[in-house]
């Protein structure tokens, strides 16, 4: 399609309904369950399609389950961004890991201070924040390097089965049963130990597990999931454990993070490595010969410790087109979300680009999303309909968290709660985005929501899916039809609503069926406006 700028409608909204998937069965499905009258309709009225967000159509390996800073990468790029998971794994398997400048540099340093490597990670295999066979990887690489490792297992239970992790601790410790100089420390649910919203009382809770071994003790490792668990605490809160014979940690030790994924690994990093930190006080602070990480967590992070995987550069992402063409944007989420809709749909970057502005609602300080699952999103959607009214954008990406954060609680009632409420939010920005003569595409970056209970266990579901999600055009041309598609598709599609060329970096392709019909590309299946 084109479009000139006297015909260009103003604003075109990205509404990213986080954690939103599709499912035909209603059964523990909280949309379908709960009342949402404006979703519906759109459903119903509105030109739709399903896409992609999982597995090789993101980057991941096939069969992997999406997740927020995947998608939001892969929506703000315009291709399929080759994710850190994969690479790892092929370094892990033909076997350059070990010999990674930054791991050797790191092992080097150890060996001169005759310290330890405290190697911290997300003991699971869900692959969204790290995968437990890269911290085997990384204890035999660094332990036959001659320096003795101290692993510190955080426990999952959120991409994960709520209850799975003494079984995948378990599948470690045999891993790396060899291993003569490895031993665990500490064991901690990722509540306290990978928050991501300033909540510091928790990450201080690990910081002095992990740092002078305080904290809850047990005999081993196993043997303290298993009271936790009988204690009903299931792998994500279990509180910080230390295990018998772990003094924590010593200056000349060294600290290496086997997550991949940046945002809950920062505060535990700065916590122990920043020298200026002032989140909380600080006991003790350690004086580390080195540290080193699988990802660039932040730029303020690459002064503390070195990276073995550096980000890729993406060029003429979404964003950067945007404001190429001297058109505004605006970036909207709460606290949960805000960094997915700037960092990482900005491709990893945390600059700004020329006419793009930040809004960042505070998320609620609650101890977990079942009890209050509006979240923020009446807020959210006030700053919204605001920006929308007073006509100083062109481009409006925003996000919904409510799906993703309350369905990671497993617990349905709350999840309907949720839906309801970003139905509500949905209809408020509907009607601000018609008023003013805008466009809105309407999607999600992964499932979550509609799936509440595992078929096959029965427990609680809390990870995501791997299925597809819905996409919808509000207001978009007459006629227009939409193809099946991908996360990558996105950008295009945005583009060709907004008239502007599609750079040729971006190899994703619109969504709007005629314009892909009318190029030679399949046209997929199209669910256009069914009833």
């Amino acid at each position: 399609m084109t479009t000139d700028v006297q015909t260009r409608p103003r604003p075109v909204v990205l509404c990213i309904l986080d954690g939103w998937g599709h499912r035909e069965e209603t059964a523990d499905n909280a949309i379908a369950q709960a009342e949402t009258p404006t979703w519906d309709r759109l459903m119903r009225d509105c030109p739709r399609t399903l896409i992609e967000t999982s597995g090789d159509d993101v980057g991941l390996p096939d069969g992997q389950m999406g997740n927020s800073e995947v998608g939001h990468m892969n929506l703000g790029a315009g291709r399929v961004v080759m994710q850190d998971l994969p690479r790892i794994d092929r370094a892990a398997a033909d076997g350059s890991l070990a010999t990674n400048p930054a791991l050797t540099g790191l092992i080097d340093r150890l060996k001169d201070s005759g310290g330890t490597c405290h190697l911290i990670g997300l003991m699971s295999p869900g692959g969204v924040h790290s995968h437990q066979d890269h911290m085997v990887a990384l204890t035999k690489a660094v332990a036959a390097a001659g320096v003795p490792v101290v692993v510190h297992a955080l426990m999952d239970g959120r991409d994960t089965p709520p209850s799975s992790g003494k079984g995948y601790l378990e599948r470690f410790l045999k891993d790396v049963a060899d291993i003569d100089a490895c031993r665990v420390g500490v064991v901690s649910g990722r509540y306290f130990a990978m928050d991501r919203d300033k909540r510091w009382d928790r990450v201080g809770l690990a910081y002095n597990a992990l740092v002078d071994g305080v904290g809850v003790t047990a005999q081993d490792a196993l043997s303290g999931i298993q009271a936790a668990y009988d204690a009903g605490e299931t792998d994500e809160f279990i509180k910080p454990l230390v295990v018998d014979g772990y003094a924590g940690m010593a200056d000349g030790d060294g600290v290496l993070m086997a997550n991949f994924r940046a945002d809950r690994a920062r505060e535990i990093l700065a916590a122990l490595l920043d020298p200026a930190f002032d989140g909380f006080d600080r006991a003790r602070v350690v004086r580390f010969a080195g540290a080193a990480g699988m990802a660039e967590y932040s730029k303020a992070h690459n002064a503390w410790m070195d990276t073995l995987f550096p980000p890729e550069t993406l060029t003429h992402i979404f964003g950067e087109v945007v404001s190429e063409a001297g058109l505004t944007q605006v970036r909207i989420a709460e606290t949960e979300k805000y960094a997915h809709v700037t960092f990482f749909f900005n491709g990893g970057e945390e600059t700004t680009f020329p006419g793009e502005e930040r809004i960042l609602v505070p998320s609620p300080k609650v101890a977990t999303y079942d009890l209050q699952p509006e979240m923020s999103a009446p807020e959210v959607t006030d700053r919204l309909v605001e920006a929308i009214e007073a006509g100083r954008f062109d481009v409006v990406i925003l996000n919904y968290a409510n799906g993703d954060m309350v369905g990671h609680t497993g617990i349905l009632e709350a999840a309907m709660s949720a839906a309801v409420t970003v139905d509500t939010c949905l209809a408020r920005l509907e009607a601000a985005v018609t008023a003013a003569g805008g466009v809105m595409l309407v999607t999600a970056d992964h499932g979550n929501l509609e799936l509440m209970r595992d078929p096959e266990t029965g427990e609680p579901h809390t990870a995501h899916t791997v299925g597809k999600v819905d996409a919808l055009l509000v207001n978009g041309p007459a006629g227009a039809r939409l193809r099946e598609g991908r996360l990558a598709d996105v950008a295009p599609t945005l583009l060709s609503l907004l008239g502007l060329p599609k750079p040729a970096e971006m190899t994703g392709r619109s969504l709007l069926d005629a314009e892909e019909a009318a190029d030679g590309a399949p046209r997929g299946t199209p669910l256009g406006a069914m009833a």
